[in-house]
């Protein structure tokens, strides 16, 4: 379960909250007379001090008179009740405010923990590569394909590339290890092996024309 932050107010105001709270659950009734502050001080197990600033508090709202003699006498259930329930408000707010500062503290540990995922995922793909070079690269055959209907002999394809063909998707069609006649047609699609520059050397090749349109696909 999940802990809830607590926001820890001074002693004296949570003092004056919690006679105000009673006079509004009808605990204290209009003209009773509470403690003086020596007795609000011992109840509460506070400094005199402590009580007469929380006295102060209910006198300056008026909540209650303090002065007829030692003692409090309640004069206002009406300010109490307003006091409850914008002390109540206060601490919504300022619970929430402190929840959202956590959730944002808490978005952003995640967000960094996630760059730091990132960065390991992609370094692991490059040190796969640099070891692994059987992970094909597929480029399409587009009509301004210089070389078009040539076959793989015809343009000495791995003399030019130092790239091997391993398939040709053809329609619906999967044509593995391709012989050196297989053609090169429109909408083809080689899938070729060999050094971490290879895609760029096949594509160059086919393509001696820089072509934007042009997008590199790794499987």
């Amino acid at each position: 379960m999940e802990r809830k932050n607590q926001i820890t107010n001074p002693r004296y105001q949570q003092i004056a909250m919690d006679i105000a709270s009673k006079i509004v659950d009808k605990h204290y009734n209009i003209g009773d007379k509470i403690y003086a502050r020596s007795s609000v001080a011992s109840q509460y197990g506070v400094s005199s001090e402590t009580a007469r600033r929380a006295m102060c508090i209910l006198s300056d709202l008026n909540i209650v008179d303090t002065t007829k003699g030692s003692g409090v006498i309640i004069k206002s259930y009406e300010n109490a009740l307003k006091f409850v329930r914008q002390y109540n408000d206060i601490q919504t707010i300022t619970n929430l405010k402190k929840e959202i500062m956590d959730s944002v503290n808490r978005q952003s540990k995640e967000i960094d923990y996630f760059n730091q995922c990132l960065a390991k995922l992609i370094d692991y793909t490059d040190r796969f590569r640099s070891i692994n070079p059987f992970i094909p690269s597929e480029l399409e055959i587009t009509s301004k394909s210089v070389y078009l209907n040539k076959t793989i002999e015809e343009v000495n394809f791995w003399h030019n590339t130092s790239a091997t063909i391993i398939a040709i998707k053809r329609n619906d069609s999967l044509i593995l290890s391709p012989g050196p006649y297989a053609v090169f047609l429109e909408h083809d699609i080689l899938y070729f092996i060999g050094d971490e520059n290879s895609y760029d050397r096949v594509r160059l090749f086919m393509y001696p024309r820089k072509n934007k349109k042009l997008t590199k696909k790794q499987h």
